[in-house]
C-alpha cells in the first residue's frame, strides 16, 4: 500500500465547543462544527499543528450524505502558516452513521468518509502544497478526527 504523504491527527480534549445547529435549509440541514486547537500535522517534507479558531461548515442532505467543508490552518514547526480548505463527503448505512453520532467507536472501514483537501502555503519550502491535487481519507471519533492525506502524483 502507498502510504500517505500527510497525516493530520485532531484530537480535542473536553473544552470542545457544541456545534451550531442553522437547521432546515433549501438543500438539507446545516451545522457549524467549530474547529479548535490541537492535534498533529506529520508527514516526510512538514510537521505541525492544527491552529484552532476555525470551523467545518456542514451540510447533511436529505440522502443522509455530510458534506464537509472545513477552512482550517495549520503552523509548522518552523513557524510556517499553511490554510486549508478541505471538502468532501460522509455516508454509511443509517445504523453506522447512528453509532458516530452518539460517539461510538466505529470502524472507519464501516463508512465512507473522502475529502479533497487544498493547501494555500507560503513560498519557500511548503510551496510544493500548493503544486499538487491532494486526496483524503478520513476516520471520524467522539474527540476528533484522524485524517490521512495522499498527493496524486
Amino acid at each position: 500500500m502507498i502510504k500517505p504523504e500527510l497525516e493530520f491527527v485532531y484530537e480535542a480534549g473536553g473544552d470542545l465547543e457544541p456545534p451550531r445547529e442553522i437547521g432546515k435549509v433549501v438543500d438539507g440541514t446545516r451545522r457549524i462544527i467549530p474547529i479548535v486547537g490541537g492535534g498533529y500535522v506529520k508527514g516526510p517534507k512538514i510537521s505541525g499543528k492544527l491552529v484552532g479558531n476555525s470551523a467545518d461548515w456542514q451540510l447533511t442532505r436529505s440522502d443522509g450524505v455530510t458534506v464537509a467543508d472545513a477552512i482550517y490552518a495549520i503552523e509548522t514547526d518552523d513557524g510556517a502558516l499553511i490554510q486549508i480548505r478541505n471538502k468532501g463527503l460522509r455516508h454509511g448505512p443509517p445504523e453506522v452513521m447512528d453509532r458516530l453520532r452518539r460517539g461510538e467507536e466505529v470502524d472507519p472501514a464501516e463508512y465512507y468518509f473522502r475529502t479533497v483537501p487544498e493547501f494555500i502555503a507560503p513560498e519557500g519550502p511548503y510551496d510544493w502544497l500548493n503544486k499538487s491535487i491532494f486526496v483524503c481519507s478520513g476516520a471520524r471519533y467522539a474527540s476528533g478526527i484522524k485524517l490521512w492525506v495522499w498527493r496524486v502524483t
